[in-house]
């Protein structure tokens, strides 16, 4: 009897493991659905509790700027950020200007990056129904790109000013919406080209898409290889993208034309990662990245630009100008999987 009670026990303490193991609960901040940012701790939230290694609580629809923040200030335990908001947090300036610079320098030191991820895709679309030619066409056109504030709608504005010359306001007139009107002002027509970040495809481009045949315009080779723009693609948070033409229109399908001189796709991604606290235990976060290596092909078979996000190009835009490294225990996870990471990349 005692031995049928004790292999009892053992069975259902077999089942229970994996909630018995996740004693951790953590928070988690991100943006909203539809794109790598929101994916990736979305799914490494799926495989901690799976694993038995955390409980996450994901709270999405967050913005950025004070999520990088509260994990800094050790308010919440993880966040998705692009490069440049740890870099503008360290120096003070920009939407951290109220920080001043030393405070900002010591909020930044607290992070520490645990994996990659790009956010969007930098480049220049409209509905074929506008008559748009080009980069070459834009002077005195509406185009819509970004939110009020913040660094998408900075990027854009560089992107048109570089590439065309064009200042928003003076040479055209930018249209500027909430993320979540997005869509819905794309497809009223009232723009007449777009320049946003996006992903091969992103949820944004295919339902715009539904409204009617678009056309997308690489970076013109020429402004691609410029001083300034190759300047402007090593700064924190952005990083150059280049891609076949083939490869893009398989993607995209019929609704979707792609011109360029060549048979490349060019444009500048804005990129970053996931970060944490620089005190998480180091163990759990070894743990955390471990799982969540594992199970990349997993992830980027979730969505259809999965591929195409870096997920597991952990160098991505690490070192130079950014300020923040990665977290010990999520560096000897990526190099025992196989990965490279140069010591420049990890914090000590």
């Amino acid at each position: 009897m005692l031995k049928q009670l004790l292999a009892g026990a053992f069975v259902a303490a077999a089942f229970m493991a994996p909630t018995a193991l996740a004693q951790v609960n953590l928070t988690a901040e991100t943006a909203s659905p539809g794109g790598a940012t929101h994916l990736s701790p979305a799914h490494m939230t799926e495989i901690a509790g799976t694993k038995g290694i955390a409980n996450i609580q994901l709270a999405d629809g967050q913005t950025l700027t004070n999520s990088i923040q509260n994990v800094a200030e050790g308010k919440t335990d993880i966040a998705g950020t692009p490069h440049i908001l740890p870099f503008l947090m360290s120096r003070g300036v920009g939407p951290y200007g109220s920080l001043g610079k030393e405070k900002g320098a010591e909020l930044a030191s607290n992070l520490r990056a645990i994996n990659p991820f790009t956010l969007g895709i930098f480049f220049l679309y409209a509905y074929d129904a506008k008559g748009i030619e080009g980069w070459d066409d834009l002077k005195g056109r509406k185009i819509y790109n970004g939110p009020p504030r913040g660094g998408a709608l900075t990027n854009a504005r560089s992107m048109i000013q570089i590439v065309a010359g064009l200042k928003d306001g003076e040479d055209y007139e930018g249209l500027q919406v909430n993320w979540g009107q997005g869509t819905t002002l794309v497809t009223s027509g009232e723009p007449d080209a777009i320049v946003l970040p996006e992903l091969f495809p992103g949820s944004r481009l295919t339902s715009a898409t539904a409204s009617g045949k678009m056309t997308g315009w690489s970076m013109p080779k020429a402004a691609y290889e410029s001083e300034a723009m190759q300047k402007y693609m090593k700064a924190p948070g952005s990083a150059p993208f280049t891609m076949k033409l083939a490869d893009l229109k398989a993607k995209m399908g019929d609704d979707w034309t792609f011109v360029s001189e060549d048979e490349t796709f060019r444009a500048f991604a804005t990129i970053g990662g996931n970060v944490v606290h620089k005190d998480m235990d180091d163990k759990l976060v070894y743990d955390l990245v471990s799982a969540y290596i594992s199970t990349l092909d997993d992830l980027k078979a979730k969505a259809p630009y999965g591929d195409t996000v870096n997920f597991d190009n952990p160098m991505l835009g690490m070192c130079g100008a950014n300020p923040v490294k990665y977290h010990p225990g999520a560096a000897r996870a990526w190099r025992e999987a196989g990965f490279k990471l140069d010591d420049c990349a990890v914090a000590e």
